[in-house]
């Protein structure tokens, strides 16, 4: 196998690697939401996992200082605000259905790229996005009689981690990793303890979104136990990525990522029973042939651009 053969393929299993943790761990919000609210579980997740990052950053040398922290700041608020939207829809819908929606992705990097950049998108990438868009339908099936906000939270995240992503490359490219990661735990951090202290002033009835409205409640063992692997995990697996990116072509790894779908779909039938109907997995391989689409188009674009013209 040649270097460049390696290094895709163990890109490859390091991103399956750290999806898989997430398809796990995501799971594991359930029992959270049992002992806390959203913004408790991330505001103690962020107390967590910023002292594992700063010792890790010690004892291997990582940079945690940004170099332009206005641009990191708007890519930390994107992918924040993400991750707070499909946190909070997970307790009230199929894993599998948030995790699809969340990746959609790749879809969104398309759309902003050309909105916000002024990209080139082919006709086959359009296609990919209208594949796509028609898995997200298929897999929500939303009722315009009865849409609400939970059927539309993941939809939003998908679209808000897509645009961080797409940050990530044009304005943090060159940023060190540790920065990025300890911006978005920051953020999250940040965010979750003013939403506590408007919950606490306002005192909104947490009936209708129990994990959504819910202010502090006292802490337990069990509680402290489930987000202490949420944060030592999360930091992992995202560490996994990172690494499985930097080792070969980007846009020819994106689609691992789709593995966090079929773990987190086993893991959810093994803890809670939940089953998809045919519908939901036509959905679902829908916005995975997309994604792969996309990737394809984005490596062989990437290939033509590196290969020599001829005089």
């Amino acid at each position: 196998m040649t270097d460049g053969g390696r290094s895709v393929a163990f890109g490859a299993a390091m991103i399956l690697g750290g999806v898989s943790i997430l398809g796990v761990i995501d799971n594991f919000v359930r029992f959270i939401a049992e002992h806390s609210g959203l913004w408790q579980f991330h505001l103690v997740r962020t107390v967590m996992g910023l002292p594992l990052l700063l010792v890790a950053a010690l004892l291997l040398g990582l940079g945690l200082a940004p170099r332009r922290p206005g641009r990191v700041l708007v890519r930390s608020l994107c992918n924040a605000a993400a991750m707070l939207l499909y946190f909070g829809a997970l307790p009230m819908m199929p894993i599998a259905q948030a995790g699809a929606a969340l990746f959609t992705a790749p879809i969104w990097v398309l759309v902003f790229s050309w909105a916000l950049f002024r990209h080139r998108v082919g006709p086959r990438r359009l296609v990919a996005v209208g594949m796509g868009f028609a898995g997200v339908l298929v897999m929500l099936r939303p009722d315009p009689a009865s849409l609400d906000l939970v059927t539309l939270m993941p939809v939003a995240a998908g679209a808000l981690y897509g645009l961080g992503n797409l940050l990530t490359r044009e304005w943090c490219a060159d940023e060190p990793v540790a920065a990025l990661l300890g911006g978005f735990f920051l953020m999250m951090g940040l965010a979750s303890a003013v939403a506590l202290v408007l919950i606490a002033w306002l005192a909104p009835a947490p009936e209708a979104a129990p994990f959504l409205l819910e202010g502090w409640r006292p802490t337990t063992a069990a509680f402290l136990g489930w987000v202490a692997v949420q944060a030592a995990g999360s930091l992992l697996a995202v560490g996994m990525l990172y690494r499985g990116y930097q080792s070969g072509e980007t846009s020819g790894l994106a689609v691992f990522e789709y593995g966090f779908l079929v773990v987190a779909t086993l893991v959810a039938w093994a803890l809670w029973g939940e089953t998809l109907d045919a519908a939901s997995y036509a959905g679902m391989a829908l916005i995975a042939g997309s994604g792969g689409v996309l990737a394809w188009r984005a490596r062989t674009a990437e290939a033509a651009a590196r290969t020599p013209r001829e005089a």
